[in-house]
């Protein structure tokens, strides 16, 4: 394909992507479904038979453009409204997915049939709720929840990817025998460690230094504090994942502390990510769509509908309830948050790496997943908002 059929390619999609968006607004479906569905559509087995099966591209992209949803998503939370539920969403964001993914494993281990280390990895892969998938739910339809339920749910899905990150790595280790059953507990602890402390450290430096060159130096040509601004989001990622730390996890502080900071021109920023970040969404998802097989997904379906059943029933909520109970959670907010449990294009990317590992398993984890994703964004992100209203949990 040379440029200028690529180049049509492009513009195609993404004008494709926009008309969809605005069809299925009409009818209360995610818009993320719909991008997902045009990617099938165009790709191998679809209407216009594209093949596409570059799981490294498609990883980098992914990486690349959760980035800035991951950034967009911290520099738009209200901390003043986040403040009072952080340490909630905090603890479902770490032991909360924690606890979904060995239960999910187990599940898989016990009820269908998986090797235990393989039904672990989907468990890892599966267990933390997509930033991605939950920001656009909630912002498309304009959902403000009782006792700042919506902040709340931003806050652990912009910062449990470390953790399902940690126990991913940590498995496929495992899995490829470079770590020993002996050394899995200290490989657990150094993991968590390093990626939460240096996620955390480099991502409150780069804030205070963007910060601080925001306010002391002006930009003598319109569109240079964007530039500046992209150039920050790049390095809050990049920065830690070089040293060991988690670079998603920086991006997102970043953008909290951004965010909530004074900035001049703060409205064309505002506007310059939302384009941006409605591209990054618009084109992760078609190019998942675009990486799967139809074939491949029917050949999954009955498995797949098992877990996404159990995750969403069993797992999530058992998470939800047992970190939440003993702080006063009411049940209507328990029963909420269980539900908005999305998955989306962090588990995909997961279970992108375990496929590029080279390590034999006897499922297609990565169909699976995006199956699961698909029922995920298309049952619970479509029904979130009649939830919400049958919870009694719209403010």
């Amino acid at each position: 394909m040379d440029l200028n059929q690529l180049l049509l390619l492009g513009s195609t999609v993404i004008i494709a992507c926009i008309l969809a968006n605005r069809i299925t607004s009409r009818f209360g479906i995610p818009m993320l479904l719909a991008f997902i569905g045009l990617g099938m559509a165009f790709g191998s087995e679809g209407l216009f038979r594209i093949p596409f099966d570059n799981f490294r591209f498609a990883s980098d992209f992914c990486t690349v453009a959760l980035i800035f949803i991951m950034f967009y998503g911290g520099f738009g939370t209200r901390w003043k409204a986040a403040r009072p539920i952080a340490g909630k969403a905090i603890l479902l964001s770490s032991l909360g997915t924690i606890l979904t993914a060995v239960l999910t494993g187990i599940f898989c281990h016990l009820i269908l049939g998986f090797r235990l280390m393989e039904g672990l990895l989907t468990g890892a892969v599966l267990s933390s709720t997509d930033a991605a998938s939950v920001f656009s739910v909630l912002r498309s339809q304009k959902l403000s929840l009782k006792y700042s339920t919506d902040s709340l749910l931003e806050i652990e899905s912009g910062s449990n990817d470390p953790f399902a990150y940690m126990l991913t790595l940590i498995l496929l280790s495992a899995m490829n025998g470079s770590a020993s059953a002996g050394e899995l507990p200290f490989q657990i602890l150094t993991t968590a460690f390093f990626q939460v402390f240096f996620g955390l450290f480099c991502g409150i430096v780069i804030a205070l230094a963007g910060r601080w060159f925001l306010d002391h130096f002006s930009f003598t040509i319109n569109g240079f504090d964007a530039a500046f601004v992209l150039s920050i989001a790049l390095l809050s990622y990049a920065l830690p994942s070089a040293i060991g730390g988690n670079g998603y996890l920086s991006a997102y502080l970043v953008g909290i502390l951004l965010g909530n900071h004074s900035l001049r021109n703060k409205k064309g920023l505002v506007s310059f990510f939302d384009g941006l970040t409605s591209l990054m969404q618009m084109m992760i998802f078609f190019i998942l769509g675009l990486l799967s097989f139809p074939s491949k997904i029917a050949a999954v379906w009955l498995p797949s509908l098992a877990v996404a059943a159990f995750l969403t029933l069993v797992a999530r909520p058992a998470a939800t309830a047992l970190l939440l109970t003993p702080l006063k959670a009411s049940l209507k907010q328990q029963m909420l948050i269980s539900w908005a449990g999305l998955r989306g294009a962090a588990s995909i990317v997961f279970a992108i790496m375990a496929a590029m590992s080279g390590i034999s398993m006897e499922h297609d984890l990565f169909h699976m997943v995006f199956c699961i994703v698909l029922l995920s964004i298309s049952i619970q992100g479509t029904l979130l908002p009649w939830f919400a209203k049958k919870t009694d949990m719209l403010d």
